[in-house]
């Protein structure tokens, strides 16, 4: 007896791994497409990112990666769209550092970054530069600096929603400095570029990626680079830290995420085929051209970042006594 129920049992569990290994099979790609979230506008950098890689995705997998911009409060209405979303792996998020690591520590979201969304890789980090118009006048950050202190809450930098890397920097800068800038947010970065053009605000903490054309034409002028290092692609502009506010460093980010109730089989999947689409030649060479530096890794990886950077930023919201109005 003991004999037959082994048999039996072996026999079930046989059959419980070929169905498994085939619905896995079935389910990848999705058989009705990947929705490839992005929490911004068209034409901003985290737009741009997901455009490229979609495209290069859908070729690799057989299948429509269509990118669906849901723009809002910095990218946490889509974050929460996709965390309380389908979970069968045909819906995933490049999402940025305002909503996995940020925006918990500055206000009540709907959504728990780290209970409600599973990390799957990491996509691009880039510094923010910050842009004025040439109708400025203004060439350096000193000069924006000398500037703000003489008209104390008269000027304004414009950030990619309240929440954002670029609005935290924009604060953090104010305080570095002894300056009182006032704060725009901005739907995505392709509104702010358009304002900060027309000189109606007097600078913006753009993504690099997305800034980058502008640049290049003389549209804008760029003061200074968030991060810590100068960038290949624009080896002139300064970084704020050599513009002699030592220790000032701080990247912005983008990586895929999708709901925590994804199967854990499913994620490994995109991890491996997000990995491969990012290190694609073709692409990678793509994507540096925007700025963007890649460093594509585990799901481990990306889960150890991002908290990371969640313990950073709410030690300096705290201590700076950064807050926003909702």
């Amino acid at each position: 007896m003991k004999h037959r129920i082994s048999v039996m049992v072996a026999f079930t569990l046989v059959a419980l791994v070929c169905a498994t290994g085939s619905a896995l099979s079935q389910d990848f790609p999705p058989a009705k497409g990947v929705t490839l979230y992005v929490g911004f506008p068209p034409g901003g950098a985290n737009d741009i990112a997901a455009r490229i890689i979609g495209r290069k995705l859908a070729e690799n997998i057989g299948q429509s990666v269509v990118v669906d911009n849901k723009p809002g409060a910095g990218g946490n209405i889509v974050a929460n769209t996709v965390a309380t979303g389908r979970a069968d792996g045909s819906v995933l998020l490049l999402s940025s550092i305002g909503p996995l690591s940020i925006a918990s520590h500055l206000m009540k979201i709907p959504y728990d970054p780290v209970k409600d969304l599973a990390p799957i890789v990491m996509g691009a980090s880039f510094p923010n530069v910050l842009l004025v118009s040439p109708e400025s006048g203004l060439k350096t950050l000193k000069d924006f600096v000398d500037l703000a202190k003489k008209n104390p809450g008269k000027l304004t930098f414009a950030s990619t929603g309240s929440g954002s890397a670029s609005h935290l920097q924009g604060e953090l800068f104010n305080q570095r400095a002894g300056i009182d800038v006032v704060h725009v947010p901005y739907k995505g970065g392709g509104l702010a570029t358009v304002d900060v053009m027309g000189n109606r605000v007097t600078v913006y903490y753009a993504a690099l990626p997305s800034a980058a054309s502008h640049i290049r034409s003389g549209k804008l002028i760029p003061l200074a680079l968030t991060g810590a290092k100068r960038v290949e692609l624009f080896p002139d502009i300064p970084t704020i830290a050599e513009s002699g506010y030592l220790g000032f460093d701080s990247d912005n980010w983008y990586a895929f995420v999708a709901s925590a109730k994804t199967s854990p089989a499913m994620l490994a999947r995109w991890n491996k085929e997000l990995v491969k689409v990012i290190n694609d030649p073709e692409t990678s060479k793509l994507l540096k051209l925007q700025g963007l530096t890649l460093a594509p890794g585990t799901r481990e990886d990306l889960a150890n970042y991002i908290a990371k950077e969640s313990k950073t930023w709410a030690k300096i919201i705290k201590e700076r006594s950064i807050t926003i109005e909702q």
